[in-house]
């Protein structure tokens, strides 16, 4: 596998949202998102999913590097605000280890300065 940025432009559920990045280096990536009509839910604020997927796509990010293919071995997520229509979301996720095949990602997500989830990821690189 190539670098982070170029799993993230062949990653057609990332780009299909307009997820872009922002910035991307080992072992951290912050990636945005705008939440269209059509990521908002029956209670009028945006699918969960949607803001898990922003959140995964950035862990995705730091936690690849040229050469390797990592995968999520668990992902959990904290829903701290909901989110609404036009809202501009950022991912920031940051190693915190990594130890063997393994590594631990914290991710915040917000909404300009407001926390609006934290996910926190654990990967596994895979053998080749």
């Amino acid at each position: 596998m190539n670098g982070p940025a170029e799993m993230l432009a062949a990653d057609k559920a990332s780009t299909a949202l307009g997820i872009e990045p922002v910035e991307l280096r080992d072992g951290y990536a912050t990636l945005r998102m705008k939440v269209a009509e059509n990521m908002i839910n029956g209670h009028g604020i945006a699918h969960g999913g949607y803001v898990f997927l922003l959140a995964d796509s950035a862990f995705a990010c730091a936690c690849n590097r040229a050469g390797s293919v990592t995968v999520a071995a668990t992902a959990e997520i904290d829903f701290i605000r909901p989110v609404h229509e036009g809202d501009e979301l950022v991912a920031e996720a940051v190693e915190r280890t990594r130890f063997g095949r393994s590594g631990i990602y914290d991710i915040t997500v917000r909404r300009g300065t407001e926390i609006v989830a934290e996910f926190r990821g654990r990967s596994r690189t895979l053998r080749a």
